[in-house]
């Protein structure tokens, strides 16, 4: 398989150290304004992916985030603030994490590397066809995310993802992928 790995390429800003404090801020405003245009551009996945968990919610289902690093402490800050924002119960939407509860503090190093742990992760909650699984991953190739969407298949559990890199390998697993490609433009 082969896709091009957008948060590994190299950039404008491969001498951020050079940078004055000021062109890095800049920099970094000018970087934050091409989000928004790059989410518009996936409004259709997103919308097939929301349209798909508000079905599988009026039969009781459920909402697991999956990931590793920062992509499963977003993944835990969201579901987090769902109970508080939008008066939902608290165990509506999950956020799992690669490494468990003390990866969100500190980096679990290698957790990210095994691909049956997800599953194993999900199973604690008695995850079922009612529920949908999001795997996060910018890169696209965590293998912690894509065990964790492959297992989901091989029991009907419908599976979604958000990540950075179209055509990787978690875009190509998840049913309802959303890709936003964000990040360094080709030079």
């Amino acid at each position: 398989m082969q896709f091009t790995k957008t948060t590994e390429q190299a950039s404008k800003y491969d001498a951020l150290e050079k940078m004055s404090v000021a062109d890095l801020l800049q920099n970094i405003n000018n970087e934050d304004k091409t989000v928004p245009f790059a989410v518009e551009k996936a409004l259709p996945q997103i919308e097939k992916l929301v349209s798909l968990i508000v079905s599988k919610m009026k039969l009781g289902g459920r909402i697991f985030y999956i990931g590793a690093g920062t992509s499963g402490r977003l993944g835990i800050v969201d579901a987090s603030e769902c109970p508080p924002t939008f008066g939902v119960p608290f165990d509506l939407v999950n956020g799992i994490i690669a490494g468990g509860d003390k990866a969100i503090r500190r980096a679990v190093e290698n957790a990210e590397d095994n691909a049956t742990q997800a599953w194993e992760d999900l199973s604690e909650h008695d995850i079922n066809e009612n529920d949908v699984v999001i795997g996060i991953a910018a890169s696209g190739t965590t293998p912690y995310v894509i065990g964790g969407l492959e297992a989901c298949h091989r029991k009907n559990i419908s599976t979604g993802c958000i990540t950075c890199n179209e055509g990787s390998p978690l875009a190509l697993t998840a049913k309802f992928p959303v890709v936003v490609v964000v990040g360094p433009e080709f030079v």
